[in-house]
């Protein structure tokens, strides 16, 4: 078992020691199928052109490791979370690469930092990120742009020879990533209780949910052979409609409310999600949030 080091004793090693971060999210991967939604190991391409036709994505898994999946996607979350932490300290020279102890990584994704399994299972979501393709032309600004690369660059890990324990990783971010991270309005806040949604689709569906609903007061509504669409996922439309149905029912999501609407013109359902603390209070689904990233509005903060 990985025991955390005492950092003091390694001033040589830069540890991103920062596990209760206010957590940031790069907003153009968000709402696209960037990644498997399932557990079970995907060999199959996704390929997405949006209705337009104007924006396209394309993921290539490795056949020896698989596609990575949404849940490996909660380390680019983290990485993210610590280059904003960089920024709004005023660092000047951030740089693409991460130095951190994965104890500390465990603990701020949600996972158990104790028992070999999940180191284990650590390392195989870093394998994915870095052997997953990816092609997009996202971020092109109506040029003929593509960009070509991985969810990691590169990672590796920091053994003590004498003792065989680690003293940490290093994860390499991807260029195209870094620069969507840095470039203004680049990352939108998620809350903290993402990381306990359990379903693939369901961590989807807040990302398309705080990506286009936002702050908005009549909330965002969208068709589910859209969402479909969107998603990559690999089940048939029947079976994603029925479980799109079955989330929306227990409608548990974070900081947003889920409405089923069965009636509409193209014959289709679709969803409407909205901000639960922009319904009126009466509503059994309001909720207020008070984040530690973000400030009650004056007259409603807590005495």
């Amino acid at each position: 078992m990985l025991k955390k080091p005492d950092y003091a004793r390694q001033p040589d090693f830069f540890v991103a020691y920062l596990t209760d971060l206010p957590l940031r999210d790069q907003r153009d991967v968000m709402e696209r199928p960037f990644f498997s939604l399932a557990k079970s190991k995907r060999t199959e391409p996704i390929e997405y052109t949006s209705p337009k036709g104007d924006i396209w994505v394309k993921v290539f898994p490795n056949t020896s490791f698989g596609m990575a999946t949404i849940w490996d996607a909660d380390i680019l979350i983290w990485a993210v979370s610590q280059v904003v932490e960089m920024m709004n300290r005023g660092d000047t020279d951030i740089p693409r690469t991460i130095r951190f102890h994965p104890y500390d990584l465990l603990k701020a994704i949600g996972r158990s930092p104790k028992g070999k399994e999940h180191y284990d299972r650590l390392r195989s979501a870093l394998d994915r990120l870095t052997h997953t393709a990816v092609k997009t032309n996202i971020r092109a600004g109506g040029l003929k742009k593509t960009a070509s690369f991985h969810w990691l660059d590169s990672w590796r890990e920091i053994v003590d020879e004498r003792t065989q324990q680690s003293r940490g990783m290093e994860v390499t971010l991807p260029d195209w990533l870094y620069k969507g991270i840095l470039a203004k309005g680049g990352v939108l806040s998620i809350h903290e209780d993402y990381f306990h949604l359990t379903g693939g689709l369901e961590r989807w569906l807040y990302k398309v949910a705080r990506k286009h609903g936002g702050m908005q007061e009549h909330g965002f509504f969208i068709s589910l052979p859209t969402l479909y669409e969107k998603s990559g996922s690999e089940e048939p439309y029947r079976n994603f409609k029925i479980r799109l149905r079955k989330i929306a029912e227990r409608d548990e999501l974070p900081e947003y409310h889920l409405v089923w609407l069965a009636d509409t013109e193209s014959g289709e359902p679709s969803l409407h999600m909205v901000r639960r603390s922009l319904l009126h209070y009466t509503d059994p689904a309001f909720k207020w949030e008070l984040r530690r990233d973000r400030r009650a509005p004056k007259g409603l903060r807590s005495a």
